[in-house]
């Protein structure tokens, strides 16, 4: 089955849901006039169908491998990526001024969403070369970005982040990874790296790798991390790939799904590196690249979502099982357990996207204001997006094989390929528990502001919508107040306790925002259409189970550790 970009979804999003009218109205992001984002979202619509899903099967079934040291892609994968490249599509939101199109991350966004369904192996190239980006016009110095902006930026080279080591996986502080001064400010990096997505290609003609190792006076723990600039190829005077660096690919990982991104174990033996930012100062660097990643990583999740519910929807029409109770229905989708599967499975789309989406719009809108109300509402919409949106990837892409029956366990159907590519997204950047507990810690180390002020918007839209829907209305309210209760009781438990409830508490708020997004959606339609009738799923069917969660997400952790690891073991 063909994948569909859902582009008209997009720009009902954008206009009418997610806020991004305020994006454009900023003097930065002035150029993103409807017509422009049309345009755009319409032709990476029309990559993503004609030229990248195509490549998704041969990613699959013929895996990257290393040969003789060098990495070998997968059929069509060159191709897929010069498209990509020339076209612009690494670099949509990078800065105008080294070569970028300077459009607003949410159209990026989108942009990635159509990217990840249509063939998520390839959309992880330029998603990480995307971080890379913003991590340099961030931290890097003037002379870096002068070299390496315009080649990462134009497609030309690629880039990936260094943070996991054998010993070191979400404890990055563990790491032991160095880097010995050259004395003619260069740096000798040193180390093991593993997981490293797209660490070599076969197609490009330098990757540039971002790794976090200590100096010599670099204290123990993440304090004492830096970050280096490490390329596989070293510029020469003109720019150019020269002299091969002190690095390898040592192997390939074999993996559960996305078979056609190679992801590399790193040998690194005294390669030439350059500082990126302050000295031990690393991690505040890499941030700026993973917080990129995280929100990339959900719509990820989001956009196999969107295929895995396209083919299950097309399989539900088509086969035919048993009497339906719908007249003139021959489809199993006339079934009504089906139905139910279908249609949960695109409310949790919609209401997945729409929180990507609207993280993506509060980092614009911090960007371009910097208003520090902005900044925090992106950073307590990051860790939502990103487990949120992974998790519905996967239970959507699982929903998908069960419509399938049998057939769905079997490979030829592609139904399978999706849930075992979507298994990665709830755990690389930062797994989803640790999402979670970011959200109930460092989140909420404003005393819960950020979080109260938006729980107040979701009840005011609320107030808003009793007049034309008032029993969903009330529903959304009635959540967002339960909501709040909880995270005031939340904030005044210890870290421990907050840990304990942290997934629930997470799922309660996504399923809060997720019945907001949609009951705005419900109302900008004119309160009678196909998107409030999706509405009342999501907060008839999908809602209620927030209470339940956060009934859990209050028990704290006491119950957990009474369970020792002896009684756990017997």
């Amino acid at each position: 089955m063909p994948y569909r970009a859902p582009v008209s979804d997009f720009r009902f999003l954008l206009d009418h849901v997610v806020g991004f009218s305020h994006v454009a109205a900023t003097d930065r992001f002035a150029d993103a006039s409807a017509e422009t984002v049309e345009a755009v979202l319409t032709e990476a619509g029309k990559l993503a169908e004609t030229v990248l899903a195509p490549l998704n099967r041969a990613g699959d079934q013929i895996p990257a491998k290393l040969e003789n040291g060098v990495v070998r892609t997968s059929p069509g994968f060159a191709d897929g990526y010069k498209a990509l490249a020339e076209g612009g599509w690494v670099a949509v939101a990078a800065g105008p001024e080294h070569g970028g199109m300077g459009l607003p991350l949410t159209v990026a966004t989108a942009v990635n969403d159509m990217f990840s369904s249509a063939c998520l192996s390839l959309q992880l190239n330029p998603l990480l070369t995307q971080g890379q980006i913003e991590a340099l016009e961030h931290h890097a110095s003037d002379d870096l970005k002068a070299l390496y902006l315009p080649k990462l930026i134009s497609g030309e080279w690629n880039g990936t982040m260094n943070l996991t080591e054998p010993q070191a996986g979400s404890d990055v502080g563990a790491l032991r990874s160095k880097a010995e001064p050259n004395g003619d400010g260069t740096y000798a990096i040193s180390g093991q790296k593993i997981f490293i997505t797209w660490g070599d290609t076969d197609f490009l003609s330098n990757t540039v790798h971002l790794v976090l190792a200590r100096l010599p006076d670099g204290t123990a723990g993440t304090k004492g991390i830096s970050l280096f600039l490490v390329p596989k190829f070293l510029p020469d005077a003109n720019g150019n790939p020269g002299k091969r660096n002190a690095l390898q690919v040592v192997s390939l990982e074999h993996k559960l799904g996305i078979h056609g991104s190679p992801t590399c174990v790193m040998q690194y033996d005294g390669a030439t590196g350059w500082l990126v930012g302050e000295p031990h100062n690393g991690m505040a660097a890499m941030f700026t690249m993973m917080n990129n990643a995280r929100l990339g990583v959900g719509m990820q999740g989001v956009g196999l979502a969107e295929i895995a519910y396209q083919q299950a929807l097309d399989y539900a029409q088509n086969r035919v099982q048993g009497r339906t109770a719908e007249a003139g229905q021959t489809g199993i989708i006339g079934h009504a357990d089906v139905r139910r599967m279908l249609a949960t499975m695109k409310a949790e789309v919609f209401s997945s996207r729409a929180i990507g989406l609207a993280c993506a719009v509060a980092i614009d809108m911090a960007n371009a204001t910097g208003s520090a109300e902005w900044k925090s509402r992106a950073a307590l919409l990051t860790p939502i997006a990103k487990a949120y949106g992974t998790d519905v990837g996967v239970s959507v892409a699982s929903e998908g094989v069960q419509i399938h029956g049998g057939m769905g366990f079997i490979e030829e159907t592609g139904a399978a390929q999706f849930l075992r590519d979507a298994r990665i997204t709830p755990i690389y950047e930062g797994t989803n528990g640790i999402q979670a507990m970011d959200l109930v810690a460092r989140k909420m180390m404003d005393g819960g502001d950020a979080a109260f002020r938006l729980i107040g918007e979701i009840e005011a839209d609320a107030k808003a919508a009793r007049d034309v829907l008032p029993d969903l209305a009330e529903d959304v309210w009635g959540a967002a107040e339960t909501l709040r209760e909880a995270t005031e009781a939340l904030i005044s438990r210890d870290l421990n306790d907050r840990f304990a409830g942290a997934v629930p508490y997470l799922r309660a708020f996504a399923l809060t925002l997720g019945a907001h997004f949609h009951l705005k959606a419900a109302r900008a339609e004119g309160s009678n259409g196909p998107r409030t009738k999706l509405a009342r799923i999501a907060i008839k069917r999908l809602l209620p189970e927030h209470a339940t969660l956060l009934v859990e997400a209050a028990e704290g952790a006491a119950d957990l550790y009474a369970l020792s690891p002896e009684d756990l073991a017997a």
